[in-house]
């Protein structure tokens, strides 16, 4: 779309329908297109522009909006449309000429080209009109770019003083629209007058009134538009479509309106009220969702997370959920997932008129076997033959379409692989497996981590990325097990078994022994029996994972989209190597991701660490890592975890100070972080026992939860010790709120009297 055009066009007219409502089909209205031979129409897009006003306005509306050029674009239109008129009264001494419509018609054009440009006070200025016009528009346009810019300042100024709510985007909207408002109408009663001056006054002022009108309805309409706005309402459409495809009955609470009639807000408040749309269907339609928003760039697997989570707020998906589904649709389609790829709607559009082009020169389809033709593909996939030797050529050579449509020669390959199945399954596997190795080489050096991590806390660190591995694991092998339900035997089944079989020795067993996915009944008997024994053959030595290696892998892992992941993963990373952690952090801190609070948190401490002891703050996550390590909290929620670490607070004590004696009655649960600390007990024949305690233990967990005397003093013998302090209160409730974790205590305080019972025996 030319720039007059956008400017007038977007975010969206005043009576033509929207691309991210409704129902999308393949060729939009202004899509580039051409005719078949059946009288229909293909989509010609070969993803020029992204995003293409001609797809979607309002998408490349919301996406430009905050680039410099588009403010050159609006300011200098206005002034160029000044200019414009302006000249002709600069040129003929009055505005007569302009409105009579003379300029319009009038001869010898070209002979005046070099008469005296402007007319100025009843004097002829010796300036050419070949350099006067052009003047005058290029002055204009300058002016209308500064006086723009101005104009721009103080709007927002006030703006910000009267609504401090408003962002910089909505404000800029703003600006945009009240400048077309204002251009239109000058433009077309300037412009107009020419053309209507011979009819009566009467159509005249009906005229410029239908002008208004127009232009104040199209004002109102635009003026609370919004990329929030925009975004909400095209997952809106996401999800409409979703209740279409899996064929919910909504007919009975739509009163005998259409669901493309509904609204966005009204479609979110169906699916929450829908009985028959809940637990399996409503993570079928968010996995739709998410697929459709992968495929058209609208997301990637980082930005998912934050930017889906309204939808799934709406949706009731968490966060676990969200991250295996994502895993699930990298099985299903491992491209979808690949960061390398440059998604966009308009390279989908590209791709999949190319793809049916290819489909529709498959004629020899009809003459052979699939499977004939299944083997020949998979020759030119392989490079054994020529694509040009195996599809006709009624269409067009394969080169000249690759050539149309931009087609590289890696994605014409995968589009020819994926015309048959056999290929398109054993392309999948090698993709999968290697992500297997990967993953199986990440969880060994998490179980054999570099020294410098084998801390308790840290540890646990290192435990909650094992699970995320393990997540990633129990799915992709998933996907492996339905590869293997629908191939025959072979050798590259027999391969695909045994690579299968080593990568996940610690998730494969609980998969076939799941007696819901019925496995042992779904693949034959020689996988199995292949499987089991692979299984028992699957020893590792443990490795010796360098720090070099060990950083790789957690910088990977950092790339996750769970935001604990990210957190851990960046706090480890920083204790090897503070320098890449620090790099890592200011990288997170400057993407344009919403950041969990505990994520956001621990990239500022590292960034703020200076070294020095006194400086150090331990944030929300350390203390979730020492919480955790803990085996009295063991078995308590993760979100009751998450929370007790933003309420225990820290506590110091210098050397000699006593934090209790003997016989206090203690209110609050110690966890000894750094430092030394000794118990001190006096028997009754005066005699001391001295015991020293090492990080990171409960100096005196047995006492709280008897609700006994302590039998012991407490002193500090480091020159300072560092204390997390749980309050008796908090941590009674989450005895009482969780019943799992009250059993888990009360088996551990059995186990601790019965061990003073023996030892005092």
């Amino acid at each position: 779309m030319a720039p007059v055009q956008a400017f007038y066009g977007e975010p969206r007219g005043l009576l033509n329908s929207v691309a991210h409502e409704g129902q999308k089909t393949v060729i939009t209205q202004s899509m580039c297109r051409r005719p078949n031979p059946d009288g229909s129409e293909s989509s010609a897009c070969v993803a020029c522009n992204s995003p293409c006003v001609d797809i979607d306005a309002e998408r490349s509306y919301w996406d430009a909006i905050k680039r410099p050029d588009y403010k050159l674009l609006y300011y200098s239109y206005a002034g160029l449309v000044v200019g414009f008129f302006l000249y002709y009264y600069l040129y003929s001494g009055s505005w007569a000429y302009l409105l009579s419509g003379a300029w319009t018609h009038q001869e010898n054009q070209l002979d005046l080209l070099f008469s005296p440009g402007f007319y100025i006070f009843n004097t002829a200025i010796p300036i050419p009109r070949l350099i006067a016009a052009p003047l005058t528009v290029a002055t204009c346009m300058a002016l209308g770019y500064f006086l723009g810019i101005r104009l721009e300042r103080i709007y927002k100024s006030y703006q910000l003083k009267l609504n401090p709510a408003l962002n910089n985007q909505q404000i800029q909207h703003q600006i945009f629209t009240l400048t077309t408002f204002w251009v239109f109408n000058f433009f077309f009663i300037f412009a107009g007058r020419s053309y209507i001056s011979k009819f009566p006054i009467q159509v005249q002022y009906l005229f410029n009134l239908g002008l208004v009108l127009a232009s104040s309805l199209w004002l109102y309409r635009t003026w609370s538009r919004s990329s929030e706005r925009y975004s909400r309402e095209s997952l809106a459409n996401r999800l409409r479509k979703q209740l279409t495809r899996l064929k919910v009955d909504v007919s009975r609470f739509l009163e005998g309106r259409s669901l493309d009639l509904l609204s966005a807000d009204e479609v979110y408040v169906l699916a929450k009220i829908l009985p028959g749309f809940t637990g399996d269907k409503r993570l079928e339609a968010y996995k739709g969702i998410l697929r459709d928003s992968l495929e058209e760039g609208y997301v990637n697997s980082a930005s998912s997370l934050e930017v889906l989570q309204q939808m799934r707020g709406e949706l009731g998906i968490s966060e676990q959920e969200h991250l295996t589904i994502l895993t699930e649709l990298g099985v299903e389609d491992p491209d979808l997932l690949d960061p390398n790829q440059q998604r966009s709607r308009e390279n989908q559009l590209r791709l999949q008129s190319f793809r049916q082009r290819i489909r529709g020169m498959v004629g020899s389809k009809r003459r052979r076997g699939a499977k004939g033709l299944g083997r020949e593909l998979l020759k030119v996939v392989k490079k054994e033959k020529a694509i040009g030797d195996v599809l006709d050529k009624e269409g067009g050579s394969v080169e000249s379409l690759s050539r149309e449509y931009g087609i590289t020669l890696e994605e014409e390959k995968q589009i020819i692989a994926n015309l048959d199945e056999d290929s398109q399954l054993e392309r999948r596997s090698q993709l999968l497996l290697q992500q297997l190795q990967d993953l199986y080489d990440t969880e060994l050096a998490l179980l054999y981590p570099p020294e410098i991590l084998n801390i308790p806390h840290l540890r646990k660190g290192l435990e909650i990325l094992r699970n995320t591995v393990a997540q990633k694991q129990q799915v992709i092998a998933k996907g492996v097990l339905k590869i293997l339900e629908e191939w025959d035997s072979g050798t590259e089944a027999t391969r695909l078994v045994l690579a299968l079989a080593t990568l996940t020795p610690n998730v494969l067993p609980s998969l076939l022994e799941n007696h819901d996915q019925k496995w042992t009944e779904r693949l034959n008997d020689l996988y199995l029996s292949r499987l089991q024994q692979q299984l028992k053959l699957a020893e590792s030595i443990p490795p010796k994972v360098s720090e070099d290696l060990m950083i790789a892998y957690l910088e990977t892992l950092l790339a996750e989209p769970d935001s604990l992941t990210k957190t851990v993963s960046l706090y480890l990373l920083n204790k090897l190597d503070k320098q890449r952690g620090k790099q890592q952090a200011h990288q997170l801190l400057d993407s344009y991701l919403m950041l969990n609070p505990s994520l956001k948190e621990t990239a500022q401490q590292i960034i703020n660490d200076t070294g020095e002891q006194a400086s150090k703050v331990i944030t929300p996550l350390e203390r979730l890592l020492y919480l955790s390590s803990c085996d009295l909290l063991k078995g308590l929620k993760a979100e009751s975890l998450m929370e007790l670490s933003y309420q225990v607070p820290i506590k110091e004590y210098k050397q000699s100070d006593i934090i209790w004696e003997q016989g206090d009655i203690t209110k609050d649960l110690f966890l000894l972080l750094d430092g030394k600390v000794e118990y001190q007990q006096i028997l009754e024949d005066d005699t001391v026992i001295v015991d020293e305690v090492e990080p990171v233990n409960f100096l005196n967990k047995l006492e709280i939860l008897g609700n006994l005397e302590a039998i012991t003093t407490v002193i500090v013998t480091s020159p300072k010790a560092c204390f997390l302090v749980i309050e008796g209160t908090i941590l009674n409730e989450l005895i009482e709120q969780d019943k799992r974790f009250a059993r888990n205590v009360i088996e551990q305080e059995s186990r601790q009297l019965q061990e003073l019972q023996r030892l005092a025996s």
